[in-house]
């Protein structure tokens, strides 16, 4: 897939919910000067079928903030930030998104 942008240690390599950038790292590409980067937040077991969610951060230069959160349930409704909903770039995101699930970057 991409090759990775997002530095591998350091103190600013931060999710936007403060959690570290290596924690559940899919994978990250771009789209114009921003970068998008792709978390696992983990499963839940308990759940049948298991169900799994996901963050993504973008960065433009002013540090992380979230994009959107979504789980691989197809039914579930993905809950973008409210400076994302209704972007036209929603759609082509969660493409990327899905290709990263299949291919996490493991470098």
């Amino acid at each position: 897939m991409a090759s990775s942008t997002v530095p591998e240690d350091g103190p600013y390599n931060l999710r936007s919910d403060g959690k570290p950038g290596v924690d559940g790292y899919l994978g990250d590409f771009r789209r114009g000067p921003a970068v998008f980067t792709l978390y696992s937040l983990g499963s839940h077991p308990a759940q049948r079928p298991r169900v799994t969610d996901y963050l993504l951060d973008v960065d433009d230069g002013g540090g992380p903030r979230e994009c959107c959160r979504f789980t691989d349930d197809r039914e579930d409704v993905p809950e973008w930030a409210a400076s994302w909903q209704g972007d036209e770039w929603c759609p082509w995101l969660l493409e990327q998104c899905r290709a990263l699930i299949a291919e996490p970057d493991t470098t």
